[in-house]
This record gives C-alpha cells, sequence and structure tokens, in this order.
C-alpha cells in the first residue's frame, strides 16, 4: 500500500507529464492502490483518481470501483470527498453508470452527503440529461425501495429547477415514456409525484399533452372494472385518480369518461363506500369531485339514463316537508335533516348536465315527478331563506380575526354553500326551468374574473348586512317556519389527505406488492 509520500509523488509524474499523462500507467495504478491505505491516503486518492481518470480509459472501470470503495468508506469525510468528486468520471459511456451510482447514494441519511448526491446529480444532467435519466429510471424500476422513493422524490423537486435547453422537448418525451413504465406498478403516493413531474413538463400543458395525462389517469384508475364499493382500496384508488385528473380538464380537455363513471357506478353505491381514511366523509368527498368534474363534461353517450340517476340521488337529500297535524303543527317527532354540503354537489352537478338536456324536468319525467320534486325544491328553499338569515346575522359586523376563529370560518362556508344552493333552486323555479345562473363551489376560491363583480345570490364575508325578508303573504303565528337543524362540511378548504396503499400490482403496500426485489449494491 502507497505512503502520502508515493502517492504525492506519482501525482508529481503525472501533473508534470500533463497531456502524456497517459504514457505514466504505473503511476496511476500507485494512486489507485491509495484507496487500501489509511485515512489520509484514502482521501488523497479520493482526490487524485479522478483528477487524471480521463488520460486511462483502459483503467476505467477499476478507477470507478475504486472510488466507490471510497464512497462506501466507514469515515464519513472520506465519503463526502468521494461522492463530491464523483461527477469527474461521467464522462462517455461512464455517465449512465455513474448517474445509476449517484441515485444509489440518494438513500444516505447524512444531510451534507445527501446534498452533495443532489448537487452532483444536477451536475451531470446538464451535462447528459438522458443519460442521468437513464440512471435514475433504471434505479426507480428495480432499485431498492428506498433508492426508489428518493429518486422519485428527487425528480418531482429537481426537475422544475432545470433549464429549457437541458429539458429539452425530446428530454421530455423520453421522461413520458420511462413514467409510463413506472406507472404500470406504482403506489398512491408515488403516482401522486409522478402527476406531479409529468404535469411540470412544458411540452404536456398543451391540450394535447393534458389530454394525455387524463388518459393515464384513467388507465391507473382501471375504469374499465367493476366497481367494489366495499373495498377501501378499490375507492381510495378511484378517489386519488380523480383528484389528480380533476385540475386537467378544461373546455378542451372533457371529464366525460370520469363523469359516466361516476354516474353509473359511484353514485348507486353512494352510502356502500368504504375507505381507509380514517374520519373522512368518503360520500361529500365523491360529490364534491363529481360537481367539479361536471363542469367540464363533453358530449355523454348515455345522458338521460345518467342524469335520471343523478335526479334520484338528489332526492334522497331533498326531503318532502313532513305533515302536519289538524293544530297545524307537525305530526312527526322531528323535523328531517337538511344535507347542505350534499345537496350543493348534487344540485350543481344536475345543474351543469342539466344544460346539455334542458328538458328533463319538463319532458322526461311524468307531472307528478316533476310536482313531487318542486315541493322538495320549495321546502328546501324555505328553510334555506331562515338558515342564511341566521348566518347573516351571526357575522354581521365582523371582519379581519373575527372571521378567522373555527367557529366563523365554518359560517362563512356554509353562507358559501346557502346561497350557491339558494342561485340554483332559484333556477330550477323558472318556467321552464333555466340553467343560466353560475355559481364558485364553496370550497373553490373565488375566480379572479369575479372578484370584481359579484354575483346575484353570492355574499362575502365583509358584505353581510341583514337583508329584509321579501314581501310574503302573513302567516298564523303557529305556522312561523322553525328551520330543521342543517348539516354542512366542517371540512374546510381543498379536498387532501395522504395517500395510502399501492395501485395496481402494488408495491407490498395496500394494493398489491411488488415481488421480491433485489438488496444490496447493484453498481
Amino acid at each position: 500500500m502507497p505512503t502520502v509520500e508515493e502517492l504525492y509523488r506519482n501525482y508529481g509524474i503525472l501533473a508534470d507529464a500533463k497531456e502524456t499523462a497517459g504514457q505514466h500507467k504505473d503511476a496511476y495504478q500507485v494512486i489507485l492502490d491509495g484507496v487500501k491505505g489509511g485515512a489520509k491516503e484514502k482521501r488523497l486518492a479520493a482526490q487524485f483518481i479522478p483528477k487524471f481518470f480521463k488520460h486511462f480509459p483502459e483503467l476505467a472501470d477499476s478507477a470507478i470501483n475504486a472510488q466507490l470503495d471510497l464512497c462506501e468508506d466507514e469515515d464519513v469525510s472520506i465519503r463526502r470527498q468521494a461522492i463530491k468528486e464523483l461527477p469527474q468520471f461521467a464522462t462517455g459511456d461512464n455517465l449512465p453508470r455513474v448517474a445509476d451510482i449517484l441515485t444509489q447514494l440518494l438513500q444516505s441519511d447524512d444531510s451534507a452527503e445527501f446534498n452533495l448526491v443532489n448537487n452532483a446529480l444536477l451536475s451531470i444532467f446538464k451535462m447528459d440529461a438522458k443519460g442521468t435519466l437513464g440512471g435514475l429510471f433504471s434505479q426507480i424500476l428495480q432499485g431498492e425501495d428506498i433508492v426508489r422513493e428518493r429518486a422519485i422524490k428527487f425528480l418531482s423537486t429537481k426537475l422544475k429547477t432545470l433549464p429549457e435547453e437541458v429539458l429539452t422537448k425530446e428530454i421530455e418525451e423520453f421522461i413520458l415514456t420511462e413514467s409510463k413504465k413506472v406507472l404500470e406498478d406504482v403506489t398512491g403516493e408515488e403516482f401522486v409525484l409522478f402527476m406531479k413531474i409529468l404535469s411540470g413538463l412544458k411540452s404536456l400543458q398543451t391540450v394535447s399533452g393534458r389530454q394525455q395525462l387524463v388518459e393515464l389517469v384513467a388507465e391507473q384508475a382501471d375504469l374499465e372494472q367493476t366497481f367494489n364499493p366495499s373495498d377501501p382500496d378499490c375507492v381510495d384508488r378511484l378517489l386519488q385518480c380523480t383528484r389528480q385528473a380533476v385540475p386537467l380538464f378544461s373546455k378542451n380537455v372533457h371529464s366525460t369518461r370520469f363523469v359516466t363513471y361516476f354516474c353509473e357506478h359511484v353514485l348507486p353505491n353512494l352510502s356502500s363506500l368504504t375507505t381507509p381514511v380514517e374520519g373522512l366523509d368518503i360520500q361529500l368527498e365523491v360529490l364534491k369531485l363529481l360537481a367539479e368534474m361536471s363542469s367540464f363534461c363533453g358530449d355523454m353517450e348515455k345522458l338521460e339514463s345518467n342524469l335520471k340517476k343523478l335526479f334520484d340521488k338528489l332526492l334522497e337529500y331533498m326531503p318532502l316537508p313532513p305533515e302536519e297535524a289538524e293544530n297545524g303543527e307537525n305530526a312527526g317527532s322531528e323535523e328531517p335533516k337538511l344535507q347542505f354540503s350534499y345537496v350543493e354537489c348534487l344540485l350543481y352537478s344536475f345543474h351543469q348536465l342539466g344544460r346539455k338536456l334542458p328538458d328533463f324536468l319538463t319532458a322526461k319525467l311524468n307531472t307528478e315527478k316533476v310536482k313531487d320534486f318542486k315541493i322538495r325544491l320549495q321546502y328546501f328553499a324555505r328553510g334555506l331563506q331562515v338558515y342564511i338569515r341566521q348566518l347573516r346575522l351571526a357575522l354581521q359586523g365582523k371582519t379581519g380575526e373575527a372571521l378567522k376563529t373555527e367557529e366563523n370560518k365554518i359560517k362563512v362556508v356554509a353562507l358559501k354553500i346557502t346561497n350557491n344552493i339558494n342561485v340554483l333552486i332559484k333556477d330550477l323555479f323558472h318556467i321552464p326551468p333555466s340553467y343560466k345562473s353560475t355559481v364558485t363551489l364553496s370550497w373553490k376560491p373565488v375566480q379572479k374574473s369575479d372578484a370584481g363583480q359579484k354575483r346575484a345570490g353570492e355574499d362575502t364575508a365583509s358584505d353581510l348586512p341583514v337583508k329584509k325578508a321579501p314581501a310574503g303573504p302573513k302567516r298564523d303565528a303557529r305556522q312561523i317556519y322553525n328551520p330543521p337543524s342543517g348539516k354542512y362540511s366542517s371540512n374546510l378548504g381543498n379536498f387532501s389527505y395522504e395517500q395510502r396503499g399501492g395501485f395496481r400490482g402494488g408495491r407490498g403496500r395496500g394494493w398489491g406488492g411488488r415481488g421480491n426485489r433485489s438488496r444490496g449494491r447493484i453498481y
């Protein structure tokens, strides 16, 4: 084993030779042997081996293997030095191998070491993006779980930082091709990360690009399969996939396939849905997704049939008024509960799809059915008006910090929900029913175009005066309407819960296993 002095002497020989260093193979071999020495010799070897690497192509394998030994040394300072120099080995055909090695080194738990690996990967990315991606995807497909996980996270966080001259159209197409291979067998969390990676690619931000992504999600959701509402993983997968698809839909990228699936398979089984996520109102989350998608539904093959399913489900949450006894009091023991959050979603979805078949309520249903629906709407609207007045009173004069308390946040959302329902019910009371009004779903941010113009029926928290109720016929005091106890969601904000379990094929978590995979160093 060479000493420190011998290493310096042979370094001098190679440095003095400059471009003819390749003629001094023995001197380079002495430096390679430095990896077998003590800590000082190893530190020198970690710096000297890469410095003269390019002059000895016939010793490339030996040099890379020597450096790898140093990358796995027990001394953290030696490891860091060796990793820092790895990009110097990324020349020609060696680059994919170096990328593969660096990807495996992402499993390091030492933060400084981990950062060095990240920086090294980014530096070789700029030398040869495709070769680097080849190493990363190789480990994602075949590496250990921890390496796979960190390689995916590296792509999801670092790709967007690379300049356009690195992420060319050809490179983005390569990322899409390789990602499709990975998506054949992913967990829920991995799927979400890959959608983040792919949706960030410039070439996939076009209409045709978003359409490709929707097709990927639909394939992952497996919309051809029989829906099993009692299987939590089946339900969870559908929700996760749909949540990824929703931001991709637009007037040019239609949600028809998903909306059709929800109407035909999910709505009829709404009450049977199960979820692995504790405390989640799974029925409400499904209805919220359907409402968001309904705005971008294109031409539907079985529109009337699916609209009927939606209408029937809406009726379940639109109760008939309780029968009154002879003295004018309610004969029943209690008023039915009005589930405002559910009704907002269902009514909005019905309103959106109803535009495509405007004579549904007048020509497709019998007279008794329409009369029954109008009675339910009227009863709901009466309770709604009382509830809206109560909410406005509760929020009147409250601004700033006062509106940020949990109780008032819920009331503000409740006011949005009830106002939305009010606007939609008014539309359906028109003769013939109208589908012209526009509302922003209560959990969605108000669009910028709406900011300067408040639409009818929509109130903001800062605009909450008590409005006089519209004049109407006076009624006997006994008939003053007491609002039924309404139910609205206190689950504020957008739907987002941590993904649990894997997708088809799975990776041993939730939705099946990927089988046994190799362990240990596979450089």
